[in-house]
């Protein structure tokens, strides 16, 4: 599962995904948001696959989670870039792994306080079971299950590779 290959296939067949849902929308020209770090990452070869115009938006959405007492808080904060506005933008969101579902909803949180887009496409590289929240992504690289104890983890920048890790 580690093979950078798997990684650029998926985002080619996310691309072409996208594509098709956004002409079927009438939406040619979405401004496009990652979620750091991961998001961003698939965000940036999809943004490139895509010839979006406006310049690729980036969330640190730590301020925004809800489960501090879990994972605990994130030392490294880095700054949200929306250049863009995104008042009745239609906007495609992505993130590297979907799981609970807490880090998207988190994301709309904060794109909220930036204006109100018009719509949200949600594209995820990977899809897991586990989902907290009523959550579901609109683009998926791959779904995968996994038992409770592993997980998925995105390395980069470059080469992306997926990770599977176990718990502990």
């Amino acid at each position: 599962m580690n093979d950078s290959d798997e990684v650029t296939g998926l985002i080619e067949k996310m691309a072409g995904e996208l594509k098709d849902l956004m002409a079927g929308y009438g939406r040619d020209q979405p401004a496009m948001v990652g979620i750091h770090t991961g998001g961003v990452w698939v965000a940036e070869q999809l943004h490139r696959q895509l010839g979006l115009e406006d310049p690729l938006g980036s969330l640190d959405i730590s301020f925004y989670r809800d489960d501090f007492t879990r994972i605990g808080m994130n030392p490294v904060v880095q700054p949200s870039e929306l250049p863009f506005s995104i008042d009745d933008r239609h906007l495609i969101l992505v993130d590297d792994v979907l799981h609970t579902g807490r880090t998207i909803r988190a994301a709309m949180n904060e794109l909220f306080d930036y204006g109100r887009p018009a719509s949200i496409v949600l594209a995820t590289l990977v899809e897991r079971d586990g989902r907290e929240l009523p959550i579901q992504a609109n683009v998926v690289g791959r779904h995968i299950q996994l038992d409770p104890d592993q997980h998925i983890k995105l390395s980069g920048p470059a080469p992306l590779r997926l990770e599977l890790r176990q718990a502990g």
